[in-house]
């Protein structure tokens, strides 16, 4: 039995099928990058499994137990599975602590004490102490990514989705956050990541899929799915994203 261990997963919208029948185990401390063009169901896939979309068919695990359909707790899932995206969804009238300390004191059911002495220890630990009391427009793009990273992490996560962290930022400021994954990944932070970051992914992953038309249509080792891919369109993929500069 897997971590997490997502079962025939299909995500359809009307006629729209999204996702078609996606299976994936995830193990205790992997980092599992997604990858493929935009529109083949990466992060249709994350949100599934935060239940911040409904899946149509299928079933979604943690540890074995079920974390989709009728019944399931919501606040207890969103407790142990974290999400950041690409846009940083900080609440733009609370300060950079308070951001921190919403979701622990509120749903946590965490002490305000407590709230706060993690907070700050995050804050302190992406080099962002000084910002404890600043408002998000008074941060840049890269400053606002990094306290959305460690507002997920303030309710201590399982399991840590990121749906292209860097995408919406300036590319002198990629760096910093990914070095956060980077130490995220080390630290033995289970993760699973959609990323147009090539070179990241072959760095950071133990396994990486290749979606392409809402299926996984090959997975492996970085080494494997970047070095020799076997199927002919992931062949493709990467030959333009080489092109490109990105790997």
């Amino acid at each position: 039995m897997a971590f997490l261990e997502i079962d025939e997963v299909h995500k359809a919208y009307g006629e729209h099928e999204v996702l078609k029948g996606v299976t994936l185990n995830v193990e205790r401390h992997e980092v599992v990058c997604l990858i493929g063009a935009s529109g083949s169901g990466k992060s249709t896939l994350l949100r599934c499994v935060n239940a911040l979309e409904e899946i149509s068919s299928g079933e979604i695990r943690i540890e074995g137990d079920t974390v989709t359909g009728a019944g399931v707790d919501l606040n207890a899932l969103r407790r142990d599975v974290g999400i950041v995206f690409q846009s940083y969804n900080l609440f733009p009238h609370m300060t950079v602590l308070e951001n921190i300390m919403l979701a622990p004191t509120r749903v946590g059911g965490v002490k305000k004490a407590a709230a706060l002495e993690r907070a700050e220890r995050l804050l302190e630990s992406v080099g962002m102490q000084d910002k404890a009391k600043s408002y998000p427009d008074m941060l840049s793009g890269g400053q606002q990514q990094r306290v959305a990273i460690v507002r997920a992490l303030a309710m201590q996560p399982r399991v840590m989705l990121l749906d292209e962290i860097t995408a919406a930022l300036d590319p002198e400021l990629v760096g910093d956050v990914l070095e956060i994954v980077r130490e995220l990944a080390h630290g033995g932070l289970t993760m699973l990541l959609a990323t147009h970051e090539m070179g990241f992914a072959k760095e950071v992953a133990s396994q990486v899929c290749f979606l392409d038309d809402g299926s996984i249509l090959e997975r492996g080792t970085a080494q494997q799915i970047f070095e020799d891919p076997k199927e002919e369109r992931t062949q493709q993929f990467l030959s333009r994203v080489v092109k490109s500069g990105r790997l």
